[in-house]
């Protein structure tokens, strides 16, 4: 008798993760972007400038279906923190999503970025000096990009990076810049 008194709990939980999941799949997330329409070509591309060292990255960083790695060494070091030199692996999805915004505001221009990675020392620095530097800011997991694109409203940059839901979207019209990374989706 115990063992099928199991049996039947053990099958309603199987039943219960079903439905739970049945229920939660159509409110998954998937970003916009990954849909094959949006990268048409075999290459992705950007160019970026970095803003604190006038250095840039200008071409591609994926191709015929992979990430680039001299591409990503690359970017790992225009990235890095203009305060310590600490450099860290740069989430590929955040180029992914930089590329199809740049690509959606038909824009040549480059990209000016002002915060790339952030060492654990800099985002203290920083969280001492400025209201809104999250503790645990997607930039210290270098997964997280300030910047803007000249030529492109700052504004129209914002409801584009919304519109991709592939990560955080900041808005900061006083300095010029948007904020974007490759956590859950969510704006402010």
């Amino acid at each position: 008798m115990n063992n099928i008194t199991q049996k039947k709990e053990f099958n309603r939980r199987d039943i219960l993760k079903l439905g739970a999941l049945a229920f939660a799949a159509p409110m998954i997330i998937v970003p916009k972007h990954a849909d094959a329409g949006l990268f048409s070509s075999s290459v992705r591309k950007t160019t970026i400038l970095n803003t604190h060292t006038g250095e840039r990255f200008s071409g591609e960083f994926w191709e015929n279906g992979k990430y680039l790695d001299d591409a990503f060494r690359e970017i790992k070091k225009l990235f890095r923190d203009h305060r310590t030199g600490d450099q860290h692996p740069i989430d590929p999805k955040l180029l992914d999503t930089m590329a199809i915004l740049q690509k959606r505001a038909r824009s040549k221009n480059e990209f000016e970025m002002y915060s790339g990675y952030r060492s654990h020392k800099t985002n203290e620095k920083l969280r001492r000096m400025s209201f809104g530097v999250a503790k645990k800011s997607f930039h210290l997991q270098g997964q997280a990009v300030d910047l803007s694109l000249p030529g492109t409203n700052i504004r129209k940059l914002q409801k584009e990076a919304i519109k991709l839901k592939s990560g955080g979207v900041g808005f900061y019209p006083e300095s010029n810049f948007v904020h974007l990374d490759t956590g859950r989706v969510r704006h402010w």
